[in-house]
């Protein structure tokens, strides 16, 4: 199967199903067996999604992408044995993040309902012209890459967070911000955006907000 078909929910999927890391492994960029090049659809996914993990409090080590070709066994082993260490190493996932699993569960949920999203940010926002590995390292990794998973994803995902949250009870700010880890300020900027929106509604007399 080619690396590209590996879509940014199923690597998030495995994270929410309790997986400690995951290891995607393509052919060499530049040697696709198919003129889709979709390994480097693949090294986007895994770019975006080490954002995503950074951005949820998780660490962005537990996923790794190597490319090789079907010569390179020796290649594999070395690769995968290091990465097993690594994994042993950071134990548990949210366990050295310090995140409970229920925790755990509702940010990688939130993120998977925004994956149709993503996808469509990416190929209109995110994708580029020219298909290198220094290309997409320089852009991936540059202040406008993180300005735009701040402005495009980057909110989204915490409304998402939120929007899970009031799913099973209303929720005060503070309640809000312990639970996910965003500042006051933040809750009540995406409150009243969301209230803009019809989404939410603030609670008088318990003093909460709640889904619209």
């Amino acid at each position: 199967m080619c690396s590209g078909r590996v879509d940014l929910d199923f690597i998030l999927r495995a994270f929410s199903n309790g997986e400690d890391g995951v290891f995607i492994g393509g052919c060499r960029l530049d040697e696709c067996n198919y003129i889709t090049h979709g390994n480097y659809d693949a090294l986007s996914n895994t770019y975006i999604c080490k954002k995503i993990m950074e951005h949820l409090g998780l660490d962005p080590d537990r996923l790794r992408i190597q490319f090789m070709s079907g010569a390179d066994g020796n290649l594999l082993a070395e690769v995968t044995d290091d990465f097993t260490r690594k994994i042993k190493s950071l134990g548990p996932i949210g366990t050295s993040e310090g995140i409970d699993s229920k925790s755990l569960k509702l940010k990688l949920d939130a993120a998977r309902r925004l994956v149709p999203y993503i996808r469509l940010v990416e190929r209109e926002r995110m994708r580029l012209p020219i298909k290198s590995k220094d290309a997409y390292h320089d852009f991936y990794t540059s202040d406008a890459f993180n300005r735009l998973f701040t402005e495009l994803i980057g909110n989204k995902l915490a409304a998402s967070q939120i929007m899970l949250l009031l799913r099973e009870k209303p929720q005060s700010t503070g309640a809000i911000s312990e639970i996910l880890g965003l500042s006051p300020s933040e809750i009540s900027k995406h409150m009243n955006t969301s209230s803009r929106h019809g989404l939410v509604r603030y609670d008088e007399d318990i003093k909460c907000y709640a889904l619209a």
